[in-house]
C-alpha cells in the first residue's frame, strides 16, 4: 500500500461525462485525486467557446486539462490557454482510437508517429510553466509492443516528458469501435510495469480495467500512480475510500446523505445560470452502487429527467422516494 503524495490517483478523462458537473461531484468524494476534463481538441481551445469549454469551479483542483491534436505550434497555443485558465496539468492525449479522432490526425493513431508526439510535446512543455503529461495507449494494430512501445517512451521522453499514464490495452483502428476498444484488446499491465522497470526515473500510471480500489493497490506497487476510469464513475462512493488508503488522510465521514444535501445545493444554484446543469443527474446514478435501493435511485433519477423538472427537484424527489420505501419497509 503507498501512501505518499508521489502516488496519484485520478479519475480518467472521458468523453461526455467528466465536465464540470461531474467533476464537482467527485470532488466532494475525494480532496487529492486528480481529476481530468473531457479531451478538448486544441482548434477548440483556440478558437471555440473557452469558458463553455474551459471553465471550472476552484473548488475542482488538483485539475488537469486534456487536449487533442497532432499540430505542436497549436497544442503549444492551446496549452499556454489552458494553463491561463489555472488548470494543474495540460495532457496530451494519444490513446482515443474513435474514427473521428484518427481522421484529424491525433489520438491512439500518433502511437505510429512518436516523432511527432515528441515534437508537440516538446512545443507544450516549453509554452507552460505546469506539468505537461502524456496518456497513451501501449499501441496499435499489429505493432509489435515490445518493440514500438518502448521506442514511444523513449523518444517523447528524450523530449522531456517525464510522466505517462498508459492504458494498458492495445487500440485496434481498423475492426473495433471505441466502446469495443474499452474492453475488448486484453490488458497487458506487466507491459507497463517493464516501462517502469526500464524507466525508473519516469512516473509511470496505469489506467486500463481498473475495477476497485484493491486492485489497484495490487497492481500499482511498481508504479507511481493509478487512473481509474468507468469504476470512477458507475460506483462513485469508492472514491471516498481514496485519500485514506493512498495519501493517508483522516477516513471519509460524510454519509451519502449529505452529499445529496450539497448535490441539491449546487443543483439549485447552477440549474438557473448553467442549462447543462441536467448532466448531473445521470452523474450521480451510481450513487447508492452495490446499496440496498441502488434500483429505486435510479429508476427515480430517470424518471425525473423524463419529467422535465429542474435538477435540485428531481435529486430531491429521489432522495424522498428512498426515505419514503426505507419507512416502509
Amino acid at each position: 500500500m503507498k501512501q505518499n503524495q508521489e502516488f496519484t490517483v485520478s479519475v480518467a478523462p472521458m468523453m461526455d461525462w467528466t465536465d464540470r458537473h461531474c467533476r464537482w461531484f467527485h470532488r466532494r468524494l475525494s480532496r487529492y485525486a486528480l481529476l481530468y476534463t473531457e479531451m478538448v481538441v486544441a482548434d477548440a481551445v483556440i478558437y471555440g467557446p473557452r469558458e463553455r469549454l474551459l471553465g471550472f469551479a476552484e473548488c475542482e483542483h488538483p485539475v488537469a486539462l486534456q487536449i487533442g491534436g497532432s499540430d505542436p505550434d497549436k497544442l503549444a497555443q492551446a496549452s499556454k490557454i489552458g494553463e491561463d485558465f489555472g488548470y494543474d496539468e495540460i495532457n496530451i492525449n494519444i490513446g482515443c482510437p474513435s474514427d473521428r479522432v484518427q481522421s484529424g490526425r491525433f489520438g491512439a493513431c500518433l502511437m505510429e508517429e512518436p516523432d511527432l508526439v515528441a515534437a508537440c510535446y516538446g512545443a507544450m512543455a516549453q509554452a507552460v510553466d505546469v506539468a505537461v503529461t502524456v496518456k497513451c495507449r501501449l499501441g496499435v494494430d499489429d505493432q509489435n509492443l515490445t518493440e514500438t512501445l518502448p521506442e514511444f517512451i523513449n523518444k517523447v521522453a528524450a523530449a522531456g516528458c517525464t510522466h505517462f499514464i498508459i492504458h494498458a490495452r492495445k487500440a485496434w483502428l481498423k475492426g473495433l469501435s471505441p466502446k469495443e476498444n474499452r474492453d475488448v484488446p486484453p490488458l497487458n499491465y506487466e507491459l507497463v510495469k517493464q516501462i517502469k522497470r526500464d524507466h525508473p526515473n519516469l512516473e509511470i500510471v496505469l489506467n486500463g480495467g481498473i475495477k476497485d480500489l484493491l486492485t489497484a493497490q495490487n497492481e500499482t506497487q511498481e508504479l507511481d500512480g493509478v487512473m481509474l476510469g468507468r469504476a470512477a464513475y458507475h460506483n462513485p462512493w469508492i472514491l471516498t475510500q481514496v485519500d485514506e488508503l493512498f495519501y493517508g488522510a483522516s477516513p471519509f465521514q460524510p454519509m451519502r446523505e449529505d452529499i445529496i444535501q450539497d448535490l441539491i445545493g449546487y443543483a439549485q444554484a447552477q440549474q438557473d445560470i448553467d442549462r447543462t446543469t441536467k448532466a448531473l443527474i445521470r452523474h450521480i446514478m451510481g450513487l447508492f452502487a452495490g446499496e440496498v435501493g441502488a434500483r429505486l435511485w435510479r429508476r427515480s433519477l430517470s424518471e425525473g429527467l423524463i419529467s422535465k423538472a429542474p435538477p435540485s427537484e428531481i435529486i430531491a424527489a429521489a432522495y424522498q422516494a428512498m426515505q419514503n420505501a426505507r419507512s416502509a419497509a
